[in-house]
């Protein structure tokens, strides 16, 4: 009688199937892994956006930076507040810069400011997160943002 040094079909089926359920398991939890770690980009993105911006203000003359193009002025003022526009991570394709809103119709006439992400659903939310002259935040649905408003 010989001795086999392999294994059999049925040993190497069950093995496949046990790796199969394992990779059903954690293929779940990965996305949810994904989505906090954008959650958390974002998160921190946005506060630095918000000390950028303060700190723009305190060196121009108490104006914010204008909402056209608010990131390339950041990166351009001297001295220099950030070194490369931050991106939005829930938008499709990483090419969408985070919304930025003042309270007024322009720097000089705005007390107050917000930025946001879309937030994990990656669609706008309607309406998008805004800040009144009065400093009173108005935001539904999934969005992340930061303000030196209130809610």
């Amino acid at each position: 009688m010989r001795k086999s040094k392999g294994f059999t079909l049925i040993e190497l089926l069950i093995v496949m199937a046990v790796i199969a359920i394992l990779i059903a398991i954690a293929i779940p939890s990965f996305r949810g892994m994904q989505n906090e770690a954008r959650k958390t980009k974002a998160q921190g993105d946005l506060r630095v956006l918000k000390i950028a911006i303060e700190s723009y203000y305190k060196n121009h003359n108490n104006l914010y930076p204008a909402v056209a193009n608010y990131q390339t002025t950041l990166t351009g003022a001297s001295p220099r507040i950030l070194e490369a526009e931050l991106k939005d991570p829930f938008v499709a394709g990483g090419a969408t810069n985070y919304v930025y809103a003042l309270s007024g119709s322009g720097p000089s006439d705005s007390d107050y400011y917000i930025i946001s992400s879309v937030g994990p659903d990656g669609a706008a939310d309607s309406p998008v997160p805004d800040v009144s002259s009065a400093g009173t935040v108005t935001s539904s649905g999934d969005a992340i943002w930061e303000s030196n408003g209130h809610l």
